[in-house]
């Protein structure tokens, strides 16, 4: 069955995590989730490939863990707030993690500078029929 569409789907770069995307990311999110555990923290380090075999996700959703690729990982189903418990494992801040998803190569201290100055800008950014990107 379809998904309908939603008006928040015109938002470029937005992942509302609804009920599709929960169903879609499950596995990708409790396989974050059990990093809360020292156990599961231990047995990644120990390897990072065969623990994630230990849940049911796509290899999609695998790769995107491999390579730390956040905005994917949130494209594919994740959770922010889950996919975050693998920055902060890696010993990644939240501005590093909000650096590695804008998609352009900005560091730490841009992204920083950009929400001091109070966020992206909208120009471009409000609707993906605008820019002719959906």
């Amino acid at each position: 069955m379809a998904r309908e569409e939603r008006d928040y789907d015109d938002i470029p770069g937005t992942y509302v995590f609804d009920g599709a995307h929960s169903r879609k990311g499950y596995h990708l999110n409790m396989f974050c989730m059990s990093l809360n555990e020292a156990a599961g923290r231990d047995e990644f380090k120990k390897d990072e490939k065969a623990y994630l075999e230990k849940f049911p996700m796509t290899q999609e959703q695998r790769q995107a863990v491999l390579d730390r690729d956040f905005l994917k990982m949130l494209r594919i189903g994740g959770n922010i707030y889950y996919t975050f418990k693998i920055a902060a494992y890696d010993g990644i801040s939240m501005q590093g993690a909000g650096a590695a998803m804008s998609g352009n190569g900005m560091t730490e201290a841009d992204f920083r500078q950009m929400m001091i100055d109070g966020g992206r800008p909208i120009d471009g950014n409000r609707s993906k029929k605008e820019n002719n990107d959906g």
